[in-house]
């Protein structure tokens, strides 16, 4: 794709941050949305002059709209990451109805409403990218997680969705799923990686444009392959044919 032109959501730290600065190193304008006007200036610091901030809360949907209307009137979107999260370590007896969706608005309703705006441009283009970020936690929740670890599984599944109702009239607007793994910010760990390491892949992948690529999902660098049943399994051994993973080259 050419003269491309990214959004970026939870740009003003972690992942985020360190995506805009990687796709910006790489030529790509990027938008960044986030909460924090002074968190995202410090991202636009780090990314330079490629970057533009856009204070927006992505769990409303009318900040939303508002915030791809200003985009819009930049560029076209190619490029969509849904990277932004909110992880409130609440034990379930300590949720309530409401706090539970507060959760659930910024982790899933979030994705689905930036993804909703960037396809206004996509299917008008016939092509374009979407990375959403995802985690395992809903296949291994840890404790005081319950309502991250719905929302995240969630948007695995809306990946899928998304390649239900697109891959055969649009395939050219390839989505992907991506688990970054255990990271060193505030919503990781210590001793997790680096984010500008992970945001190496990010950008790649997100750079990464093949339909082949449509509902693949990615753990930091390496393709998981989706399970097979034993007849398919039988089908692989009598054809000789070998699945192997791909891999994100940096």
């Amino acid at each position: 794709m050419s003269e491309q032109f990214a959004v970026i959501t939870g740009a003003g730290s972690g992942l985020g941050q360190a995506l805009a600065a990687a796709l910006c190193a790489r030529g790509i304008a990027v938008a960044g949305l986030g909460r924090r006007a002074d968190a995202l200036q410090d991202t636009a610091t780090l990314a330079g002059e490629k970057f533009t901030p856009i204070v927006a809360d992505v769990s409303d949907p009318q900040e939303v709209a508002a915030a791809f209307a200003h985009i819009r009137a930049i560029a076209p979107v190619s490029i969509l990451i849904n990277n932004a999260a909110v992880y409130p370590h609440r034990d379930m007896l300590d949720e309530t109805g409401e706090s539970f969706m507060q959760t659930v608005a910024t982790n899933l309703g979030g994705t689905v409403a930036c993804s909703r705006e960037a396809l206004k441009d996509m299917t008008v283009a016939g092509r374009g990218r979407i990375i959403n970020v995802s985690s395992f936690a809903d296949l291994s929740p840890l404790p005081c997680s319950a309502a991250y670890s719905v929302s995240k599984g969630a948007v695995t599944i809306f990946s899928r969705a998304l390649v239900a109702d697109l891959g055969d009239r649009l395939p050219n607007i390839v989505v992907s799923t991506w688990m970054p793994g255990m990271l060193n910010t505030s919503m990781g760990l210590a001793e997790g990686l680096d984010p500008a390491v992970a945001a190496q892949w990010g950008a790649a992948l997100a750079l990464w444009d093949d339909p082949a690529l449509n509902g693949a999902v990615f753990e930091m660098n390496r393709e998981i392959l989706p399970s097979r049943g034993l007849k398919g399994r039988i089908k692989d051994i009598v054809r000789f044919k070998r699945r192997v993973p791909r891999q994100i080259a940096p």
